[in-house]
């Protein structure tokens, strides 16, 4: 009876050994709504923020707006998180904050607004006309809603964060409320050598 338990408690952790050895095999997929193939990022060249520089880097981009009720400053606290959990890693990734209200949201505004989460996150802006090949080259909703609010007026917009690799690649897209752990998890993917 001892011999046939040993038997089988062998055999069990031969075929655990033999299904982690699969799982290790896989390739990495990306956590999010991955773009195969992937594509050129379409060019961001705004207030000094040129994204074709920026090719060694990670790209996380994200658009919306500073008076944003909700959907902006969760996205820009999940986009800290992300850096402050790179670690060092960090330096190697830039955060952008594209605007959709460019009535209101001059280059000072951007820069205290983004400073407010995190330093290492640049934001920018231009004027409509700067910024509506930008917003149609990525897809972006954008919608004026008149009233209702002390600000005057509401933005509708879309609500992505755009993965862009080290090679100028856009690699993913993220929709509001994805975890940290599935960007950060990217992040790094693509951080290695």
């Amino acid at each position: 009876m001892r011999k046939y338990a040993f038997w089988l408690g062998l055999g069990v952790f031969i075929a655990l050994l033999a299904v982690a050895g699969l799982a290790l095999a896989q390739p990495y997929r990306l956590r999010g709504s991955i773009i195969d193939p992937p594509q050129p990022a379409p060019p961001i060249d705004l207030n000094g923020f040129d994204l074709s520089a920026q090719r060694g880097k990670v790209v996380l981009i994200f658009f919306g707006y500073t008076t944003c009720p909700d959907v902006c400053p969760a996205t820009l606290g999940e986009m800290k998180q992300v850096l402050q959990r790179l670690g060092a890693q960090a330096e190697r990734v830039q955060v952008v904050f594209v605007t959709v209200d460019p009535q209101r949201d001059t280059a000072e505004k951007m820069r205290t607004y983004t400073a407010a989460f995190d330093p290492r996150i640049t934001g920018v802006t231009g004027t409509e006309e700067d910024l509506q090949p930008i917003w149609q080259a990525y897809g972006v909703y954008r919608e004026i809603r008149q009233g209702g609010t002390a600000a005057g007026y509401l933005v509708d917009h879309s609500a992505r964060v755009y993965l862009i690799d080290t090679e100028g690649m856009l690699r993913a897209t993220y929709s509001f409320g994805t975890p940290v752990e599935d960007i950060l998890s990217d992040v790094r993917f693509l951080l290695k050598p």
